[in-house]
């Protein structure tokens, strides 16, 4: 297993390299970087933005009108070239791509992940700051899905083919099919002010007086502010988990040993949790930590824009928007990170659940 580890985590150095170097080009190639916004603000606001986290400020009004440098970035005629060339400088593109590149991998490898050009503050604390509402949901979503799926998947393969498993079928199915951003606006417009009832709020994880309650008017004003999103991202996160489950029982539950067991005259609780559980539930207790990181980084994206909760999909939004390149790097760079050690991680579980999996007799 130590020999299948090591080449696992080796070779995730070439597939994060691909990662990044492919994205990297893409941004090289996409219109209105970070100063085509810089001059979009100057050129909008009276030349009063101020610049910060990229090596000294920049002030727009001290600057002469004079040169043409319209032919590279738009909107920028009639700006002094010296300060275009100081605007380059700062956000670090006054040196070609390939050296750029190279030195973001160099402190990439380090965890310096530098500053953010649009905020001051550093990508890091700036990713710790939004990182906590992300988990939360991240958590609670999985927490809930597993809670709805596994049961419900269990009694669906018991109750094969019958009128309960026709419906909720048809729920699981629903409930797939909707995305569960569109399940939060329906929600915003029944329970949250919008044409009917005015019953939760409409934005933040808790109230502006959060820190003035006792700790049971915290965990009530926590979970008031919780219930919507959640009840969003979980109708459309269980229905894969509760299929999945409900395919595995029924696999395990045609097999001979499940027959033999039967003919043993053990009980249908005994066989079903005793002997089917077990093996049934290797794939879906394996595919935990992936469920875990799908929702914590994919899954609240929209959620987090709808509902205003300030966590990195709400981050990584408005960093890809702003062009803040350091942040979108970063993020891209953690997550791509974390999603290759899940994966491997997810491999070390099916060992553990069942030890008859052995990784070192089989190619990568």
């Amino acid at each position: 297993m130590g020999a299948y580890i090591l080449r696992r985590i080796l070779l995730m150095i070439p597939t994060l390299f691909g990662i990044m170097a492919i994205s990297f080009a893409v941004i090289q190639f996409a219109p209105g970087g970070p100063v085509e916004q810089v001059i979009a603000r100057l050129t909008n606001q009276g030349g009063n933005d101020r610049l910060g986290g990229g090596g000294g400020d920049v002030q727009g009004g001290n600057f002469d009108a004079a040169g043409d440098v319209g032919s590279k970035y738009r909107g920028a005629q009639g700006l002094d070239p010296e300060f275009i060339k100081k605007l380059e400088k700062q956000f670090g593109f006054d040196k070609p791509p390939l050296e750029r590149f190279g030195m973001m991998l160099w402190n990439y490898s380090r965890f310096d992940f530098g500053d953010s050009y649009f905020r001051d503050i550093s990508v890091l604390n700036l990713i710790l700051e939004k990182m906590p509402v992300s988990i939360s949901i991240g958590l609670w979503i999985t927490l809930l899905s597993y809670l709805i799926s596994i049961p419900l998947g269990i009694r669906k393969a018991v109750k094969d083919g019958s009128t309960f498993d026709v419906w909720t079928s048809g729920v699981v199915i629903v409930g797939y099919a909707i995305p569960g951003f569109l399940f939060g606006i329906m929600l915003m417009v029944l329970f949250a002010g919008g044409s009917f009832w005015d019953w939760f709020p409409l934005r933040g994880i808790v109230s502006d007086n959060w820190d003035q309650l006792a700790w049971p008017g915290k965990i009530a004003d926590y979970f008031w502010h919780m219930t919507l999103p959640l009840t969003a991202l979980v109708l459309s996160a269980f229905a894969t988990t509760t299929l999945l489950t409900k395919n595995s029982f029924l696999e395990e539950i045609r097999k001979q040993y499940v027959v033999t067991a039967r003919a043993k005259g053990l009980s249908e609780h005994k066989v079903l949790y005793g002997h089917v559980f077990r093996n049934a539930m290797l794939i879906v207790i394996a595919g935990f930590p992936g469920a875990f990181i799908s929702a914590f980084f994919t899954g609240s994206l929209l959620i987090e824009n709808i509902f205003s909760l300030d966590g990195l999909g709400l981050l990584g939004f408005k960093s890809v928007i702003d062009r803040d390149y350091p942040v979108v790097f970063a993020t891209l760079y953690i997550f791509s990170l974390l999603g290759l050690f899940v994966g491997l991680l997810s491999d070390l579980i099916y060992t553990w659940v069942d030890p008859r999996i052995d990784f070192e007799r089989r190619d990568i």
